[in-house]
């Protein structure tokens, strides 16, 4: 498994790897240089501690490795009773650029497999739905089978769409939708900054703007602006946002419906997407 690991974890981060067999623990070390000039010389720093995007590339990398094992297989190895398998969004636990390069990477891996296996990947990002989309396309004989997941506001149910194009539509619209119909309740995590985040960076983009704080700032000294991107800045990043579905305190919450509200009024959606929690009761 190292020397299966390690050539994947290469195109990914530069920091190395070691398995103790016997405890079944794993540390790591990193080569840096000392000095400059004719004088540097290098040297393996051990027992470093990585960030948890480290880790979760490393995560990534082992996954990958057992992957492509299953792909080498001629039927008489390990994992031959795989038949399918299934990849949940890689890019919710990599960082941003790696959407790309594990696009790529992902489409390369089968596209030498020597036996390959059905295969299902699941993503809500736009942008590496976007890559996977044009790698099959340019690598591959055929198109991949693409579909979009959505929910039927009518009924309830959930709804599964062919999707002919490169990117799915819409996306960012049921995404807000969600977030409205989350924000009329009690039960509001943090997590939804994320969420929130990613549709003020898709609304900025559209309007011409390098920064999702245009949606959220009047003018460069809107104090109330500066404060509501500095709670969307911290909320969408760090480990209690990604990776623990921390119910917000009861200040938080007003603040991520405030910041809402005010983005709804400015950027007139339509209006019939973002019912009231009393239009949304039935009638008696």
């Amino acid at each position: 498994m190292d020397n299966r690991i390690r050539p994947l974890l290469s195109r990914y981060a530069d920091f190395d790897f070691q398995i103790d067999t016997a405890e079944w623990k794993i540390s790591f070390s990193r080569q840096i240089t000392i000095g400059n000039g004719e004088g540097a010389r290098t040297e393996i720093v051990d027992n470093i501690k990585i960030s948890r995007g480290e880790e979760n590339i490393f995560i990534w990398c082992f996954f990958l490795a057992i992957v492509q094992l299953r792909l080498d297989d001629d039927g008489t190895g390990p994992y031959n009773w795989v038949k399918y398998i299934y990849i949940d969004d890689p890019i919710s636990s990599l960082d941003e650029h790696n959407a790309i390069v594990v696009g790529n990477h992902l489409v390369q891996l089968y596209r030498e497999a020597p036996n390959p296996v059905n295969t299902v990947v699941s993503t809500h990002h736009n942008l590496f739905f976007n890559v996977l989309h044009y790698e099959f396309k340019n690598h591959f004989n055929r198109q991949s089978s693409q579909y979009v997941l959505s929910q039927d506001r009518g009924t309830g149910g959930y709804v599964m769409r062919f999707q002919k194009g490169d990117t799915p539509s819409f996306h960012h619209v049921a995404a807000l939708a969600e977030l409205h119909r989350v924000s009329q309740g009690d039960t509001i995590h943090t997590y939804h900054f994320n969420m929130l985040r990613v549709v003020l960076e898709k609304t900025a983009l559209f309007h011409g703007y390098g920064h999702f704080s245009a949606c959220i700032k009047i003018d460069q000294d809107d104090a109330d602006g500066i404060l509501h991107q500095r709670f969307v800045d911290l909320l969408s990043h760090g480990k209690y946002a990604l990776f623990e579905p921390n119910e917000m305190g009861i200040e938080t919450k007003d603040y991520f419906r405030e910041i809402l509200r005010k983005f709804l009024e400015r950027y007139p959606f339509n209006p019939a997407l973002f019912p009231s929690e009393a239009e949304e009761q039935p009638t008696p």
